[in-house]
């Protein structure tokens, strides 16, 4: 290991903090004396880049393999393949865990699971910065002045339990213990998604003011697609595994490209009550990922399925000249479907 420090900004503002390059996990179940094993392709073969100090929203139904992305980026679970550099350095050969550790850091959707029952709010804040070498007491001021950076007085929550504290201000707590070890890059998973909308909306300007405070990357995974438009940059959509869309927030948002994302966008609820969704966007149940449908995934529940898309995996084509690109024989000049571009027409 080289021993960077992963708090320094090691490539510049041009080179991604966080880049993902073909991610995959997949489970094996079942199984036997007669019966081979089968896998769950839960990511397969996911790639994308996080910039320095820009906010990158993961959407998809339940089932996509969005929180399971989060955790192979954390390590904690191990990836089938896949490569993943932290500000370019190779995890695992240039980056040590350690050092993975303290550089990027993740806040869970349970805000009571994800702390230790028995250890006051001050302890379980403080507890990061002692195992990477923090003294007691340092520790524990950086845990005070912490809970003042989320709103929580510490003289009143310091010494206070879990259970003693509601769910929005235990994901205060969550966050201030993810900012602990003074991370770069802070993967929320489905972060604001069991609270209330008016706690929720508290804890999105939070989150929105420690990110300009501390220069902080954040990865947000949420299915509210509401939530990820208000505090994202770029967005990326997953479908059974796969990317299938990406690009910043509002050309996404504004101008769709693929079947899966319009219906994602049409489903979203309308403030209009004349605006109500009358017909289903998107019909049926996604396909077993123990067996995807061969070329495009989505193409079992495309109201644009043509013959081809059965037998072609199409690639994540560029869009426009500013990030925008689909998995979609649609979007692909030459393709072969019946209303993609015309070869060699321009993006």
């Amino acid at each position: 290991m080289t021993g960077l420090d992963p708090l320094a900004d090691v490539g510049g503002g041009a080179q991604p903090l966080l880049d993902v390059k073909g991610l995959t996990k997949h489970f094996p179940i079942g199984g036997g004396l007669f019966a081979a094993r089968k896998l769950v392709r839960a990511v397969d073969d996911v790639s994308f880049a996080v910039g320095k100090g820009e906010t990158v929203g993961i959407v998809g139904e339940s089932g996509c393999g969005k929180s399971t992305t989060a955790r192979l980026l954390m390590h904690l679970m191990p990836r089938n393949a896949g490569d993943i550099l932290f500000d370019g350095q190779l995890v695992g050969a240039d980056f040590s865990l350690r050092e993975l550790r303290r550089g990027m850091q993740m806040v869970f959707q349970d805000s009571y699971a994800s702390l230790n029952p028995r250890l006051t709010i001050e302890d379980s804040i403080a507890f990061g910065p002692k195992v990477h070498g923090v003294a007691d007491a340092d520790a524990r001021g950086l845990a005070r002045d912490l809970l003042t950076k989320v709103g929580l007085r510490p003289e009143v929550f310091a010494n206070r339990y879990p259970h003693e504290v509601s769910g929005g201000q235990r994901q205060r707590v969550n966050i201030a213990r993810a900012l602990a070890l003074k991370p770069r890059l802070v993967i929320l998973d489905e972060a604001v998604s069991a609270l209330d909308k008016s706690v929720e909306a508290q804890v999105l300007n939070l989150l929105t003011d420690l990110k300009r405070e501390f220069g902080l990357t954040y990865l947000f995974i949420s299915h509210d697609l509401n939530v990820v438009r208000y505090i994202s940059d770029r967005v990326l959509v997953m479908y059974l595994g796969q990317v299938v869309e990406l690009g910043p927030v509002d050309a996404v948002y504004d101008g769709p490209v693929h079947p899966y994302t319009r219906a994602l966008l049409a489903a979203m609820p309308a403030m209009d009550p004349d605006a109500r969704t009358q017909v289903p966007p998107i019909s049926g149940d996604p396909p077993n990922p123990i067996d995807p449908p061969s070329g495009c995934r989505f193409h079992t529940r495309c109201p644009f399925v043509e013959e081809i898309c059965a037998k072609t995996v199409p690639p994540l084509a560029p869009v426009d000249a500013h990030g925008h690109g689909a998995a979609c024989l649609m979007a692909v000049p030459g393709s072969g479907h019946s209303r993609a571009p015309a070869a060699g027409a321009a993006a």
